[in-house]
């Protein structure tokens, strides 16, 4: 849980998210958004994948992103159980 805090805590890192909400992209498409060097990009992308937060499929030259839904559901039940206790 600690490395997908470390991941949201950055703001350029959370618009990264919201871009994948909207469709799976490349890493090429996802800097079209960003006024940032490709390896500052390239290093939020990789601690998003470390966190899990997102996945990749190889399709021929290109890697591209996706949202994974399924850590995001674990961070919000988190969330939810942590709150349901302090009630």
């Amino acid at each position: 849980m600690d490395s997908v805090f470390k991941a949201l805590s950055d703001k350029s890192r959370r618009q990264i998210l919201k871009l994948l909400r909207e469709k799976d992209l490349s890493a090429g498409e996802i800097a079209k958004s960003f006024n940032i060097s490709k390896p500052s990009l390239s290093h939020h992308l990789n601690i998003l994948k470390q966190a899990n937060l997102v996945q990749t499929e190889r399709q021929g030259q290109n890697i591209i992103y996706s949202l994974n839904t399924t850590a995001l559901q674990e961070l919000l039940s988190w969330i939810y159980d942590f709150r349901e206790k302090d009630d």
